[in-house]
């Protein structure tokens, strides 16, 4: 049975890759991407894979809180139900890591950004649903100050507390839920693959994108994850693990994600 699943940050890496199986399937690909050029770019590279149907491209900015939600309400318009939501897109090394805002580019886009966008799709994203939220090995203690802007990181502490952060609101939006909305599952796609991201941070060509695209569908569609919501798989070890030990913390969760929407309400100020 084809799907409707919407994946960020399609047009290069990991994202890429999972859209080329995902259209060979013939599911109906909602893909997203910040420049014109390439989303034009790829919806024609995913329309020529034999299986391929339905592709909607969406561009977005993903550090503008603004343009994440003209696209959600975009995809809300346009989809009365989306069967899977995969906050791909991330951010490791840039130029202009703090915005005009003063907060951290790699918070807003790793953390704020999908956070938000699940958020404003949780109306067409059924019980059945399931959102799968990148994380990574790289986990380190989140600085709610660094996260509200107050405090500047190196970049690799900058991303290991930003994927920290999405694994622990993973916990706290799938323990909220339960039953009443979708699956919430955490995905470390495995360490150091071959995407621009781990190119432009660390100089190395990477392992096969492969093993991280299958482990994403294997999430977004498989049985082996049916009941999976609140849990993380650490696919360097092939298995559902326990993440780092602030995750595992409600109180800690709470407070997160209590921090997010304080960022949110100051950008929308």
């Amino acid at each position: 049975m084809t799907k409707t699943i919407l994946i960020t940050g399609s047009t290069d890496g990991i994202g890429l890759e999972t859209a080329k199986l995902l259209a060979a399937s013939g599911h109906t690909l909602l893909i997203h991407g910040r420049s014109e050029k390439k989303l034009a770019d790829t919806e024609a590279t995913l329309l020529r894979i034999p299986g391929a149907k339905t592709i909607t491209p969406y561009r977005a900015d993903l550090s503008r809180i603004s343009d994440v939600e003209a696209l959600a309400a975009a995809v809300v318009q346009e989809h009365p139900g989306i069967d899977v939501l995969i906050n791909n897109a991330g951010v490791f090394k840039t130029l202009n890591p703090i915005i005009e805002d003063g907060y951290d580019l790699r918070f807003i886009v790793n953390t704020v950004a999908p956070y938000l966008l699940t958020q404003r799709l949780l109306p067409v994203l059924p019980a059945t649903g399931r959102v799968i939220n990148l994380s990574s090995a790289a986990q380190s203690s989140v600085q709610l100050a660094a996260l509200a802007g107050k405090h500047h990181l190196n970049d690799g502490e900058a991303y290991a507390q930003s994927k920290l952060a999405i694994t622990m609101w993973s916990f706290h939006l799938a323990q909220s839920l339960r039953n009443k909305g979708p699956s919430i599952i955490a995905v470390n796609p495995a360490s150091l693959l071959a995407s621009k991201m781990v190119k432009d941070a660390y100089g190395i060509a990477g392992k096969d994108l492969g093993v991280g695209a299958d482990i994403l569908i294997r999430a977004a569609l498989s049985d082996e994850f049916a009941n999976a919501s609140g849990k993380y798989f650490d696919n360097d070890n092939g298995q559902f693990a326990s993440p780092h030990r602030d995750a595992l913390d409600a109180r800690k969760n709470e407070k997160l994600v209590q921090a997010i929407e304080s960022v949110l309400d100051d950008l929308n100020s």
